[in-house]
């Protein structure tokens, strides 16, 4: 009669119960495949599930802090109504629900990547307990995964970054972007790469894994910032009460209620040059609406400039006349403020 120990080789509990207390190898060998190898596979499904729950949890708990935002706009929570909060509310609730629409996405992807982890480890164990030799296909995945690493590590990089980027919320699509090379609108963003289209035209492919800072000039609130100069014999005093006028015309006008969210300031003189003083205007503004108010300013400026009698600073310029009897040395040329030369006729005026 065979030992205890050569009956159930590998230890099975079931199959040394069943022979101590029968003393019957084929009857303890039946019951560990009836009843013990099922009830391990079906340990290793639970255990498998329990552990997929856990995982999804965490992830959903991530997804739900990716929807909120990594910057929070505390401005426009603080202020609800009027003008402000018109303007950052409708911004933050188009960003809330891009946030949103990508976290989703991201969460159902790590779910499946997951789930795919878990599922080839239960598998593996499983084909190990009911007595297949799992050494090879360990091995297998181990070389493959070395293979993966040491050719794949620019696209193993690059899916790391969009993942991390995507969580931060760092940019979105229709976000106008700067990073590095590349500055425009985004207009796709996936795990490799981000596409952003310039002011030319032109389409660029970035791989996350090569962005090594972005400038995001759409999130929460943006600036427009305009140096004015004007010449010096003028009263910066007057100048900048003129200014302060237009901006806050600008604040006041219907048309233009929550594309700027904060009363205007002039900062004051900015700089003294050699030809002017200029004088720095800063607007706050809802996003991607920083270019249309610094247009609607200037405009507004150089009309109120016209009609105050504010000069601005102007370049001179020397224009050369010929008379028809001269030899041609060279064609008539701007020479800007080149100085004066010898010559038959000059005219000066404003550029």
């Amino acid at each position: 009669m065979l030992s205890l120990s050569e009956s159930c080789s590998d230890g099975e509990d079931i199959c040394e119960w069943v022979l101590r207390e029968t003393g019957d190898q084929r009857l303890a060998t039946v019951s560990d495949w009836l009843v013990g190898k099922p009830a391990a596979l079906t340990g290793l499904v639970v255990l498998g599930l329990v552990i997929r729950w856990l995982l999804h949890r965490l992830i959903d708990r991530l997804v739900a802090r990716a929807e909120v935002g990594m910057l929070p706009n505390r401005f426009s929570r603080a202020v609800t109504g009027g003008k402000v909060g018109a303007a950052l509310n409708l911004h933050e609730a188009a960003g809330s629900t891009r946030r949103v629409q990508r976290a989703a996405t991201m969460g159902t992807l790590l779910k499946s990547v997951v789930t795919g982890i878990v599922l080839a480890v239960v598998v593996t164990m499983m084909l190990s307990e009911i007595g297949v030799n799992i050494a090879p296909i360990i091995a297998s995945a181990g070389i493959l995964g070395l293979a993966l690493g040491f050719g794949a590590q620019s696209l193993v990089s690059d899916f790391l970054s969009g993942i991390f980027m995507i969580f931060e919320d760092q940019y979105g699509v229709g976000d106008e972007v700067d990073l590095g090379e590349a500055v425009g609108t985004v207009e796709a963003v996936s795990l490799r790469v981000t596409r952003v289209r310039d002011v030319n035209g032109t389409v660029w492919y970035v791989r996350n894994g090569e962005i090594m800072r972005v400038g995001n000039m759409s999130q929460n609130w943006a600036r427009t910032v305009l140096d004015i100069s004007v010449a010096y014999g003028e009263d910066i005093t007057r100048v900048q009460r003129v200014l302060t006028d237009i901006a806050h015309d600008l604040w006041e006008d219907e048309d233009f209620t929550g594309r700027v969210i904060e009363e205007p300031s002039v900062w004051g003189i900015q700089d003294i040059t050699a030809d002017a003083v200029v004088v720095r205007v800063a607007l706050k503004t809802a996003p991607l609406e920083q270019w249309a108010v610094a247009r609607e300013m200037r405009q507004r400026i150089k009309a109120r400039f016209d009609h105050e009698g504010i000069e601005m600073p102007h370049a001179q310029r020397v224009v050369w006349l010929r008379s028809p009897d001269a030899e041609p040395e060279a064609p008539e040329v701007d020479l800007g403020d080149a100085p004066k030369a010898q010559g038959p006729a000059q005219a000066e005026g404003p550029a």
